[in-house]
């Protein structure tokens, strides 16, 4: 790896990746076993900072407001707080390092061959996934959602299967996280270059979109691609914090709940909530951070955990346009949550399901007594979990939750989908030699998390993109 300020004036690649995110980093190793590859990142090297190798320090990167901060917040036009990667190995190195596949039948649907992509799952694997070790508050949300009705148990699984499991995680079990850029051990070193701190003038200003929007920025049309940007989506999420009269441990997502209706239901708690060992001199609340108010919870009461539910999907979509020629300012996201009322009736009875499960007999160590579910519907609530202004009906009072506590799980995705922008093979429509392979080419985030589909894609599309150069050059 280099700081791209040492890069030399003038070099030659078969292949140039422009950004060392999620799919990006599988993609370089694979391509550089028989081609020479540039991969440029905008961010620096994930490597000894523990804001991002430790799981109790999860949530300080993302509060990390500074230029240099490996996360990017941005604030989409709904009010809702988010975050864009700016590190190697992308957000693979913000998240909460939950790790499973998506659907067999999401894959058949986009059209990936099953064989292939199994494959590349099990290459993935092999050096980011693990088994979590379940400690008692995790145990209990997963019994508790066994009482709630979402069975079978199907115990420990990378498999998208319906009912109750425990996935995988990118956390070792000395609680060291291991990203997509882990995936670079594969690479071959001749033939591969990593440039850090790295823009792309020339494909920033001379690019594809919407030509009215791009020449209102006095930027150069390629081609005209109307749909750039549009169906853009991200996954609701809503939660509620359960303050514990016992100590619980630090955990992120392991237990998942698989529902029939459509909605996901996990569970985070322990010290992340209350600052860890953070070094911050600002109150962190992990995945939740800065969102909650510390001024709405006790502090002493913050000795708990969230249980959570996203949505599958969503249905809802918007879209996105550039403010500013500047790639380092965000752009314009809207994403419309909610917009579909499937989406909102899915959040309501995910909610239902999280009240099951607190007040079920095997979660019940966990809550204290006099907390009534109203009680704690409000506590997490009263927080400044997003800038959307509340509302508040009395004949609808979970749909007004899901409405007025929307947080983003950074599950977002679209804007460059195939179909509309690229063809199956993710080649630009309307331009040589130009691929996305990213999440923004999903029309619907796979599985309970998408990050093993995203690390799954680049290693997918790196050995398609070998065959067919071999096969070309054998024909010539």
């Amino acid at each position: 790896m280099h700081n791209a300020t040492s890069a030399p004036s003038s070099s030659y690649y078969d292949y140039i990746i422009v950004g060392g995110g999620t799919a990006g980093c599988p993609l370089a190793a694979t391509l550089s076993q028989n081609a020479t590859v540039l991969l440029l990142e905008r961010g620096g090297s994930p490597y000894g900072n523990p804001d991002i190798t430790n799981l109790a320090r999860f949530g300080v990167a993302l509060s990390n407001l500074s230029p240099s901060s490996p996360s990017q917040r941005f604030i989409s036009e709904d009010g809702v707080i988010n975050a864009r990667a700016r590190v190697l190995g992308g957000g693979s190195c913000l998240n909460a390092g939950f790790y499973t596949r998506a659907a067999p039948d999401y894959v058949r649907e986009v059209g990936w061959d099953g064989r292939l992509a199994n494959e590349s799952y099990q290459w993935v694997e092999k050096f980011v996934a693990f088994e979590p070790p379940l400690g008692p508050w995790q145990s209990a949300v997963r019994d508790g959602l066994m009482e709630a009705g979402v069975v079978p148990n199907n115990g420990f699984t990378y498999d998208h299967i319906y009912g109750t499991k425990v996935g995988g995680t990118i956390f070792d079990q000395q609680g060291n996280r291991h990203t997509a850029a882990d995936l670079l051990q594969y690479a071959n070193p001749s033939g591969l270059t990593v440039l850090l701190h790295a823009s792309v003038h020339k494909i920033l200003f001379a690019t594809k979109g919407p030509a009215a929007h791009l020449r209102a920025h006095n930027i150069t049309v390629v081609v005209d691609q109307p749909l750039v940007g549009q169906g853009m989506s991200d996954n609701p999420m809503n939660a509620v914090f359960i303050p514990s009269p016992t100590p619980v441990e630090v955990s992120l997502i392991q237990v998942v709940g698989i529902t029939h209706f459509g909605s996901y239901i996990e569970a985070a708690s322990g010290e992340n909530f209350s600052g860890g060992t953070s070094s911050s001199s600002t109150t962190n609340y992990g995945m939740f951070s800065p969102k909650i108010d510390p001024e709405a919870i006790d502090q002493a009461a913050l000795r708990g955990g969230f249980i959570i539910e996203k949505i599958m999907g969503p249905i809802s979509t918007g879209h996105l346009e550039l403010r500013t020629r500047n790639p380092n300012d965000n752009p314009s996201v809207t994403f419309n949550y909610f917009k579909d009322p499937q989406d909102l009736q899915r959040c309501v009875q995910g909610i239902q399901t999280i009240q099951k499960i607190v007040e079920s007999k095997p979660f019940s160590k966990f809550k204290y007594d006099f907390m009534t579910w109203p009680i704690l519907l409000n506590m997490t609530a009263s927080g400044q979990i997003n800038l959307l202004p509340k509302r508040y009906n009395i004949s609808s009072p979970l749909e007004d939750y899901c409405k007025n506590t929307v947080m983003t799980i950074w599950h977002y995705h679209g804007g460059c989908q195939v179909g509309r922008v690229v063809d199956s093979d993710y080649k630009v429509l309307g331009v040589d030699a130009l691929r996305v392979i990213d999440g923004s080419t999903f029309n619907y985030s796979p599985g309970t998390n998408p990050q093993a589909t995203v690390m799954m894609l680049g290693r997918y599309m790196g050995v398609k993109i070998l065959s067919e150069r071999l096969a070309n050059e054998g024909s010539t």
